[in-house]
């Protein structure tokens, strides 16, 4: 058996994240690892870490042999169901292809995950994985998303994409489906990574969104064809959501969300993590909310914040918000002053007001002509007084 069937073997014995199976896969490689899995002995060192009493939490050594004794039983019995070249053949009926940690498409930040690193990921899609990865940014929420959260997922995975940031997202209803269609508007690939087999359709629901991201991007499973998802399955994929990217920006997010899961991956992973504020009211911002208050998460309002984030120093920097610019900003500041004296409804002569703004009586009358002539102030019978219905406080 070579490298790569042994992988495509390892899919079916372990679920995704098994922490034994990654420690035997890491100390032995995958081929001794399926042989000992078969023959029912694993490596010493492996049965000594599993042993460690601080470890397993185990009562007694007797009891971690007898836990390790069934986590192996369990692997023998999917051995015994287990067809590496029949599941490479139907990943291929189902437009699939198989990579493996050394392929050319093989993104090397999931090394980062040391022995939770997959053993293979299962690829549908035109794009490379690679490729989409180098520069991305993942964007996660809630899937009872609102429609604040659903516009700012768009937004965001919009303006990322026309930036050339590839938008990793899970599949799922509310904040990741808007974030891939927002993606798919902005032109750059956008990456799915999904809690079942590749060629599983979850949920049913986004059958067209998932076909419209193959065209544009890809799908992306580390589990067998045709497994369907679990509920620890998606707490599992969201470690491959945080590694792949560069940055993890959460749009919208209750204290209990999956997404804290993967935003709790990206810290731990050393990657660039924001979250995007909501109303302090809404129940389904309160996550985001506690990260910045911890202080684990940088707070970004908009695409090209994040994009500064994550990107380039000094490539990538995000505008100062500004206000909007008024016509009396762009006055002299003596012919501002002179305006704020004159006073709205009755006139005053321009002596009271060079006193009321502090300047000498010369410069009221130079400044009170160019201010008739752009229209802010009149001449009335008692003096001057500001023009009603004059240039307005906005463009």
């Amino acid at each position: 058996m070579n490298d790569r069937l042994a992988r495509v073997t390892l899919m079916r014995l372990a679920e995704p994240d098994d922490a034994v199976m990654g420690r035997l896969v890491a100390a032995c490689g995958p081929e001794a690892a399926v042989a000992q899995v078969r023959e029912g002995r694993l490596d010493p060192g492996v049965v000594r870490w599993f042993g460690s009493l601080r470890h397993r939490g185990a009562a007694d050594p007797g009891e971690a042999a007898e836990r390790l004794g069934r986590i192996v039983a369990s692997w023998r019995a999917r051995l015994a169901e287990a067809d590496p070249v029949r599941d490479l053949a139907g990943g291929e009926r189902a437009g699939a292809r198989l990579i493996i940690p050394g392929d050319s498409e093989w993104p090397t930040q999931l090394d980062d995950l040391g022995e939770s690193r997959p053993h293979a990921l299962w690829l549908r899609g035109e794009a490379d994985l690679r490729f989409s990865c180098v520069r991305s940014v993942a964007i996660v929420g809630s899937r009872a998303a609102t429609p604040y959260g659903t516009y700012v997922a768009a937004e965001f995975g919009a303006g990322l994409s026309e930036r050339g940031y590839g938008v990793i997202s899970g599949g799922a209803y509310g904040v990741d489906g808007a974030a891939h269609r927002g993606a798919l508007a902005g032109g750059a690939p956008t990456v799915a990574v999904l809690a079942c087999g590749a060629d599983v359709t979850y949920p049913s629901a986004h059958h067209d969104l998932f076909a419209a991201v193959r065209g544009q991007g890809l799908l992306v499973s580390e589990c067998p064809m045709g497994m369907r998802p679990t509920r620890p399955r998606f707490l599992v994929r969201n470690r491959l959501i945080a590694a792949l990217a560069r940055g993890t920006v959460v749009v919208e997010a209750a204290v209990r969300s999956g997404a804290l899961n993967t935003a709790g991956h990206a810290a731990e992973l050393n990657r660039r993590l924001a979250a995007v504020p909501g109303p302090v009211t809404s129940d389904t911002s309160a996550g985001c909310h506690r990260l910045i208050r911890q202080g684990m998460a940088t707070c970004v309002t908009t695409p090209a914040e994040m994009a500064e984030l994550v990107g380039v120093i000094g490539d990538d920097l995000a505008p100062d918000p500004r206000g909007p610019v008024l016509p009396r900003d762009l006055l002299a500041p003596e012919t501002r002053r002179v305006l704020e004296a004159v006073p709205a409804r009755t006139g005053t002569g321009p002596a009271t007001i060079a006193v009321a703004a502090g300047v000498d009586l010369e410069t009221v009358l130079s400044c009170l002509g160019g201010l008739a002539a752009a229209g802010y102030v009149e001449r009335v019978p008692r003096g001057w007084r500001l023009r009603p219905g004059g240039v307005p406080d906005r463009p």
